[in-house]
């Protein structure tokens, strides 16, 4: 029974290593962070495996913080930034600290639906991947609500990723993607950038790095109070690419 499975997960210890790691990163998320946690946990719980949620708190100033610690689920772990230092902190800091055999990092608005997980997982479990992206460019691919705006900009940027870093995914950007637990770990210690465009990197090192990666279509919904703004990110983004090719050129990324 779901419920059953889920009062188990909130209540009793792991006695063995999970299986996955699910891995929030979160800044202010203080109205969407608890029914994320339901859904999540609901969900993952019913799967029949062990497993933990990490939320990681980019330094939120407002209640989501103290949202996650009184839950006092025991295998749902808080880390707690002094500071907010940006996204692709936050998910560095969780993805360091997940023990799962499979690591999934999702978004916490839940805009790809975590019961899309099973997508993804079916392909790293075949052991024939190590990455598995969610994505919202693929055939297949089902998107709600995204303004025409954002989908305009996506293109452009898509083909400046193909064409300047190489990187053989359609969709780098979508909040939906599971590691297994070794190229989450070499991935994310030999990343550099911490904001909103920390992805590209990781996707970047990972075809650098000769990872199988498979790029899946998934369905994504544009949650109301996103944060994010096509204008003010949609230069990040390129500044973080040209600083991405840059990096490599210059030889930063020889020790992964």
């Amino acid at each position: 029974m779901p419920y059953d499975a889920f009062t188990s997960w909130k209540t009793t210890p792991l006695t063995e290593p999970p299986y996955l790691s699910v891995v929030v990163p979160a800044y202010n998320e203080s109205e969407r962070i608890l029914p994320t946690i339901g859904a999540i946990a609901s969900h993952i719980s019913d799967l029949g495996f062990p497993w933990e949620l990490i939320v990681s708190d980019d330094g939120s100033t407002d209640e989501t913080a103290q949202i996650v610690r009184k839950l006092e689920f025991v295998n749902l772990r808080l880390l707690q930034a002094p500071q907010n230092s940006g996204k692709g902190k936050a998910v560095h800091q969780g993805i360091l600290a997940a023990q799962g055999k499979f690591v999934l990092f999702a978004d916490a608005d839940n805009s790809t639906p975590i019961e899309q997980t099973g997508k993804l997982l079916q392909y790293l479990e075949s052991a024939q991947y190590d990455i598995a992206v969610g994505s919202r460019a693929m055939v297949g691919a089902q998107e709600t609500h995204r303004s025409v705006l954002r989908q305009i900009l996506s293109g452009g940027l898509r083909w400046l990723v193909r064409h300047v870093l190489h990187i053989k995914v359609q969709d780098t950007q979508c909040g939906f993607k599971l590691f297994t637990h070794e190229a989450a770990q070499r991935l994310h210690r030999a990343q550099t950038i911490a904001g909103f465009s920390f992805d590209l990197e990781i996707l970047f090192l990972a075809f650098r790095l000769g990872y199988a990666v498979i790029e899946v279509p998934v369905e994504w919904i544009d949650a109301p109070g996103s944060t994010v703004n096509p204008l003010r990110d949609v230069p990040r983004f390129v500044r973080d690419l040209v600083q991405i090719k840059i990096n490599d050129l210059r030889g930063r990324y020889a020790e992964a």
